[in-house]
């Protein structure tokens, strides 16, 4: 059996990976829904304004959803296997929704002529960008749950459609587009000098904090029953009382912070404040990564590969750390769109 702590430090690094694509990632994926909602006399220019802020980084951002999957089929391969086998159908659809994206994103930008192509791949990026969240929340849910169990018999319906098709895995779904949703329109408060769409992303993220508490609080009350490992993790665990206040003090912050118009403290605490919900699934089912038998110690991979996977990291870091920061100082670093 390999090093419990090299093992455990691999789990860690895995959701940190998968952390920063929440809130990166996240924050690209919740512009394409503000792209869909947007409204009233200023929607071209909002729409504008996402653009400007989602294409100098927005492929960069899916790095961490890469590292997040070589960690996950080199370090932890049942686990993989199990989450790619039983929730194939979730997962592949997320993947189409990836690409299809990606591809409307960028026939968007260079198809500047015509303006029914412009809409029509305008409407396929932001119908993407809330179908992506969605289905990934929803694996997470049907993770979190304890339903990816190995599909040794039954239909194919009990296999590979019940575990993830219900109300449970849908609240988590919800919930992830709406964490989503709330980032881009904290981010997007910085993106512009425009009063006028500052002002506009401000309430937007007000209305999505609240979408936030109510989804949250679904989540959590549906997870008694259908998660129970994360209900009794959120409730009766020594860390929940911490956590919840953590998630608590940040969000009355943010909302503070956007009352009164104070966006850099906004952006910097509604990062702390999904991060504190997304490692409140991490901890909760902890030692598990898959819910009821895939634990950390018992999916680990030998311990040579661990010593490898961990000494790839430490040189790939030195690579890729210098030029992450790079790019965002070079391209974020002030405004996105001017007046």
């Amino acid at each position: 059996m390999p090093d419990l702590a090299l093992a455990d430090v691999l789990a860690a690094l895995l959701a940190l990976s998968l952390n920063a694509y929440v809130l990166l990632g996240g924050a690209d994926f919740g512009g394409g829904v503000w792209v869909m909602l947007a409204t009233g006399p200023r929607r071209a220019r909002q729409r504008e304004v996402i653009a400007h802020a989602i294409g100098p980084i927005w492929e960069a951002n899916h790095v961490w959803l890469i590292l997040a999957v070589v960690l996950a089929f080199t370090c932890f391969a049942p686990v993989f296997a199990r989450i790619m086998t039983v929730l194939h159908i979730p997962v592949s659809l997320m993947l189409v929704g990836i690409v299809l994206r990606g591809s409307a994103f960028t026939f968007r930008t260079y198809d500047d002529q015509h303006d029914a192509a412009q809409h029509r791949w305008g409407r396929i990026f932001a119908s993407a960008s809330i179908l992506t969240p969605l289905l990934l929340g929803v694996c997470i849910g049907a993770v979190a749950s304890g339903s990816v169990v190995a599909p040794t018999q039954g239909g194919f319906a009990e296999r590979f459609v019940d575990p993830w098709l219900t109300p449970f895995a849908f609240a988590v779904g919800v919930l992830t587009l709406a964490l989503f949703a709330f980032l881009a329109a904290v981010f997007l408060t910085m993106e512009t000098r425009d009063p006028e769409l500052v002002e506009d992303f401000r309430r937007r993220a007000l209305g999505a904090g609240v979408a936030v508490f109510l989804a949250s609080g679904l989540a959590l009350l549906l997870s008694f029953d259908d998660a129970p490992l994360m209900g009794r993790g959120l409730m009766a665990s020594s860390w929940a009382l911490p956590l919840h206040l953590a998630t608590a003090v940040s969000a009355i912050v943010v909302f503070a912070a956007l009352w009164h118009r104070r966006y850099r403290a906004a952006r910097l605490l509604a990062g702390l404040q999904v991060s504190c919900i997304f490692w409140g699934w991490v901890v909760s089912q902890y030692p598990y990564l898959v819910p009821p038998d895939l634990t950390v110690a018992g999916a680990a991979a030998p311990e040579i590969t661990l010593r490898i996977t961990v000494w790839a990291l430490a040189l790939g870091t030195l690579v890729l750390a210098p030029s992450l920061i790079y790019l965002f100082r070079v391209l974020k670093s002030g405004p996105a769109h001017e007046e």
